[in-house]
């Protein structure tokens, strides 16, 4: 496909109505993913009739001629021999459609559409405790709460929350404390009877102020020096110059270190087979509040006599 026939497509994608670019992208996903589709899948999907799935088969054959191909046998639509996808596909969303299903909203019951495994989730938050959370981050409003501390025990707290962070292990809502009168994570799954209250964030509390969380900290990845084949390393992550560079907020760096495994140590120590990068500049974490969280990572000296 050249550069004018795309444009030209993208503008006819464009000018469909919202539902029928979802139903559009959907029969691009299964093309592009499972190989093929048919007028079942829309129906399932998207509660559409018979004929307004044949319908939507049919524009997006006409959009993309080459994309499909009708197997008359099995009655199925097959991707083509010259296959583009029409819609650009997030991998990361891809991939939790393939484990978890496309989209299934209120269907509980949704199952993977293809054979796939991950990691068990051990630690999910209450929705009874999510939803407020999540009310109170988006009215921009204090939530009273009981919160468990490993260090306080059970108290009474009011937070202003302002985001939500998924560690890998679990999910923290980011806040300002009335009570210690600083900004700090706290985990979901420790809170209790949360409720909304009715008066606005001051402006020292909210998330411009947060300092930790403005700050952008740039950390470059390498493969680690133990390493025989660092150019495999360097395909797991398709490293361009040898190295990746991530921009991530100061409050979120250590629990990204970790949750990946990366060696932060000055001097590479780390040998267990799980690291297989390290952090080059480990300097890069000099006042970032949870780097104590890195593997391996050493504070420097001017830090320590803090």
């Amino acid at each position: 496909m050249n550069k004018k026939a795309s444009s030209m497509h993208s503008q006819r994608v464009e000018s469909l109505s919202h539902a029928q670019r979802e139903r559009l992208a959907y029969i691009d996903f299964r093309l592009y993913f499972l190989g093929e589709t048919g007028r079942p899948d829309l129906i399932d999907r998207f509660g559409v009739a018979p004929a307004g799935a044949t319908r939507d088969l049919a524009l997006y054959r006409e959009i993309a001629p080459g994309n499909i191909e009708f197997d008359g046998s099995s009655k199925v639509y097959r991707i083509g021999k010259h296959f583009l996808p029409l819609f650009e596909h997030a991998p990361q969303r891809i991939l939790s459609s393939l484990a978890l299903g496309f989209g299934e909203g209120v269907n509980a019951a949704s199952v993977p559409l293809l054979p796939c495994e991950s990691p068990s989730t051990l630690s999910n938050p209450k929705m009874d405790v999510l939803a407020p959370v999540c009310r109170a981050i988006h009215a921009r409003r204090p939530l009273a709460i009981h919160y468990h501390s490993m260090s306080s025990g059970r108290t009474q707290r009011v937070i202003v929350p302002f985001a939500l962070v998924d560690t890998g292990l679990r999910w923290h809502v980011r806040a300002f404390d009335r009570k210690s009168g600083e900004f700090r994570d706290f985990v979901i799954t420790r809170i209790e009877a949360p409720v909304l209250v009715d008066e606005e964030a001051q402006a020292h509390e909210r998330p411009e102020n947060d300092i930790q969380w403005t700050r952008i900290v740039e950390l470059d990845f390498v493969p680690h020096p133990r390493l025989a084949r660092p150019e495999i390393v360097r395909m797991d992550y398709a490293m361009s110059d040898g190295a990746i560079r991530m921009r991530v907020r100061a409050a979120v760096a250590g629990y990204m270190l970790l949750r990946w495994s990366v060696d932060c140590s000055p001097d590479h120590r780390l040998t267990e087979e799980q690291y297989r990068l390290w952090l080059a500049d480990p300097l890069a974490l000099y006042g970032v509040e949870n780097a104590k969280l890195a593997p391996g990572y050493q504070a420097p000296t001017r830090e320590k006599k803090r």
